[in-house]
């Protein structure tokens, strides 16, 4: 069976600041490796991107790490990825483009591709260069380093919207969806 947290008892992750600086900076020049086998430079993507960046998707037989849902902010990737997919319709008609980013391999973030039958790419940022680069906030559980959750929206390379701390992650998406259809020009 699937590992999907009570999201009513997990601890509510509170506004560090880590995010503040995020608010007209531009996507930087990198590659990202995604799911689709591409090689992705997000500095060239042109109109909407919503990036949610969330820690890890739990992996069938790989146990969660100890403590995890005492860790704010840290459980519900599989609930906020598959709201972003059950919103993903609605995005596309606003012309967004919907990526998922972690710390994961695309090896590991192509199982959760294929198991919540997500209908957008996943990008894996293992070397940090996203995260280093925009200044993600970051934490570490048994030794991984691994992405706060946390949703930008970009519009022509620049972030127009953070979402930070993101809570609870099964309403981002509504969330940013909301977000987009008020400040549509």
């Amino acid at each position: 069976m699937e590992y999907l947290p009570d999201l009513s008892k997990l601890p509510i992750p509170q506004d560090d600041g880590a995010c503040n600086h995020l608010l007209g900076e531009r996507l930087p020049q990198l590659t990202l490796t995604s799911t689709g086998g591409n090689q992705l430079d997000l500095s060239t993507l042109l109109g909407k991107v919503v990036l949610y960046c969330y820690p890890m998707t739990k992996q069938p037989n790989v146990p969660i790490p100890d403590g995890w849902e005492e860790i704010p902010g840290a459980a519900g990737c599989t609930w906020q990825s598959c709201a972003f997919r059950d919103y993903h319709a609605e995005l596309q008609t606003l012309g967004v483009q919907v990526y998922g980013l972690s710390t994961q391999d695309s090896s590991s973030q192509q199982e959760a591709v294929e198991r919540l039958h997500l209908p957008f790419e996943l990008l894996s940022d293992a070397d940090f260069l996203l995260t280093t680069s925009l200044k993600l906030p970051t934490f570490e559980v048994e030794g991984k380093r691994l992405i706060k959750r946390l949703t930008l929206i970009a519009d022509g390379g620049t972030i127009v919207k953070v979402f930070y701390p993101v809570f609870p992650p099964d309403k981002n998406a509504q969330e940013v969806m909301e977000w987009l259809v008020q400040n549509t020009v």
